[in-house]
């Protein structure tokens, strides 16, 4: 996996994803346990050996070290540090770092081994919460979803951008000169992850929108049916716009997207997705699934433009 490709395989509305299966060695109650995690294919740009680190002083201890890759510096982190775990020190570690980027930032995560690559429907992916019973002693908020492998063990897809966050090169705020434009009307809201919905109605309610949420593609499909009941054919003068995330249990962004411009009732209301996910391929699917615009997260300031011009060019239509 050290020259690690990916191609545009899957196709929107298939409602799957790729995951590189990796695993984090570690000890529990004096018995070795292998842990088994996943990150998003579209998220990882290669996986390498461990690299020559340089050392930096006074930041977290799960922060190893930066490298030189080709021209860009990047940060290495070691998520069994970041995780808390205890790793055995007898055990015979090879260990890898996967390349990843999203938010348009790169980063290093040191693995204890990178096993394959799965494809994995969304809907086999249960969220977060449903993960309190098998991994106890972790932090849940690191956590965004639980699937079943075979052998009935458990595989857990990692929070990993919220490594970012807590290393402060995640700003979601936008210029104090800037001044916010005016609208009315509804947005809708879909995302898994509650602070990035929070961020997302904080900006629309300063634009003047009232805003509904949803936390997955099927709930959100419901909260639509549940405003066609309350608006009827008013809806699409109503709801002006849809901003939706692509990773989510249950039903990822792409194949909701498809399912809204399927419905008549819902064709013409726009999408925007919104998404940690950087890469070319997402943002192609994300224009085949009928989205008006991609946009990586979060630029308030591009955020705030993009939202000003597609709402309204819908409403000159």
């Amino acid at each position: 996996m050290s020259n690690f490709e990916r191609d545009d395989t899957l196709k929107v509305g298939t409602n799957e994803m790729e995951l590189v299966d990796f695993r984090i060695h570690k000890l529990e109650k004096g018995k070795l346990y292998e842990g088994i995690y996943g990150i998003n294919v579209a998220k990882v740009n290669e996986i390498i050996r461990l690299p020559e680190l340089t050392e930096l002083p006074g930041v977290p201890d799960y922060i190893e070290g930066i490298f030189d890759l080709r021209g860009v510096v990047i940060p290495v982190i070691n998520l069994a540090k970041w995780m808390n775990v205890e790793v055995p020190k007898n055990k015979k570690i090879k260990p890898r770092v996967i390349i990843a980027e999203f938010n348009n930032i790169m980063i290093g995560f040191i693995v204890h081994e990178a096993k394959r690559i799965r494809r994995i429907s969304w809907k086999d992916i249960e969220p977060a919460h449903f993960s309190s019973s098998i991994e106890a002693n972790m932090d849940k908020s690191k956590i965004t979803g639980v699937t079943r492998i075979e052998g009935d063990q458990v595989l857990l897809v990692l929070d990993l951008e919220s490594i970012v966050q807590d290393l402060g090169f995640y700003h979601p705020e936008m210029s104090a000169e800037r001044s916010y434009n005016k609208f009315s009307g509804l947005a809708l809201v879909l995302d898994d992850s509650a602070i990035a919905r929070k961020i997302l109605k904080e900006f629309l309610e300063k634009m003047g929108f009232d805003v509904a949420e949803a936390n997955n593609g099927e709930a959100g499909l419901q909260k639509l049916n549940k405003l066609y009941e309350n608006y009827g054919d008013n809806l699409i003068s109503q709801l002006k716009i849809i901003i939706s995330d692509i990773e989510m249990p249950q039903m990822d962004g792409f194949h909701f997207a498809a399912k809204v411009k399927e419905d008549p009732r819902f064709a013409k209301i726009p999408i925007v997705f919104s998404s940690s996910i950087s890469d070319r391929f997402s943002e192609s699917r994300g224009k085949e699934a009928g989205a008006e615009s991609y946009l990586v997260k979060f630029d308030g300031n591009k955020f705030h433009d993009e939202i000003t011009r597609i709402v309204n060019k819908y409403s000159s239509n």
